[in-house]
């Protein structure tokens, strides 16, 4: 993964700060100096020519700043840095980047540079445009408790999915905005024994099933199949995410499957229906 070394010595656009300022103004001759934040280091990505380059760009730019870790710089490498690190054309990147600025993520400045918002839109998009980098976007950059993890016998609805399982290995994990601490949904991972017995629970709390599954676990995941439907909230949704009993919620069901063609994790993950709404796009080509 090829990573930025450009550091921004001014912070956050029209902070007035200066790294090397704040570590010598007003200090004594013994004062060390404010180190400054590690650069932005995006993910890498493989991109899947039958998909739009700059939605699977986007979507891997902005899982990496929701997941980002908290004392990583605010500022992004230069569009063709960006561009060199994804394999992708200055003009490919700089659609990607246009549409993280129209979801209030970034924002950009003549000659100083891009920077990442410090408040996202809080009403965000569930899209499904067949990318593995947009679902691990659609559940990155929020806090996870995770609410219990453990084996149970697979669920009828589920049987057609595990047909050689006896068991599987049940994740259930809340998900709070990072700032309100704000509940936004709740998930239930159903995931293949086998599997399961080669993920670190501590890693769910960092990052996405999905991105956990492919990058630490290393399965090869070949699709995921999606379904989003309106349902009303029963007693144990709305207690997790604090909404009236029966109020709208949108449900989401995917299907994870291996190379081999077998279903490795079934997610289904309730998000509230004031905080998220559905979008699909179809391209004609």
């Amino acid at each position: 993964m090829t990573q930025s070394r450009e550091r921004s010595g001014a912070g956050r656009p029209g902070s007035g700060r200066d790294t090397a300022a704040d570590g010598d103004a007003g200090a004594g001759a013994g004062a060390r100096p404010v180190p400054a934040p590690p650069a932005f280091a995006p993910d890498s990505l493989v991109l899947n020519r039958k998909l739009p380059l700059w939605y699977q760009v986007s979507q891997s730019l902005r899982a990496s700043i929701l997941g980002r870790p908290q004392d990583a710089s605010a500022r992004l490498p230069t569009e063709e840095q960006l561009a060199a690190h994804y394999g992708v054309s200055v003009l490919t990147m700089r659609q990607a980047l246009k549409e993280l600025e129209a979801e209030g993520l970034i924002s950009r400045h003549r000659r100083r540079g891009t920077f990442i918002e410090p408040r996202a839109r809080r009403v965000s998009p569930v899209r499904l445009l067949g990318s593995v980098d947009a679902i691990v976007a659609q559940q990155s950059g929020e806090a996870t408790t995770i609410l219990g993890h453990g084996p149970m016998a697979v669920p009828g609805d589920l049987a057609e999915f595990f047909p050689e399982c006896a068991e599987v290995t049940c994740y259930r994990r809340l998900r709070r905005d990072g700032e309100s601490d704000e509940p936004t949904n709740w998930a239930e991972n159903a995931v293949r024994p086998d599997i399961a017995a080669r993920i670190d629970v501590a890693d769910l709390e960092r990052w996405p099933m999905t991105k956990v599954l492919r990058d630490v676990v290393g399965v090869r995941i070949s699709r995921i199949t999606d379904t989003v439907e309106a349902r009303l909230a029963d007693p144990v949704t709305a207690e997790l995410l604090q909404v009236p009993l029966l109020s709208p919620i949108l449900h989401y069901t995917g299907v994870t499957y291996d190379a081999e063609g077998r279903a490795v994790d079934v997610a289904r993950i309730r998000y509230r229906g004031d905080r998220f709404s559905f979008s699909v796009t179809v391209e004609a080509h």
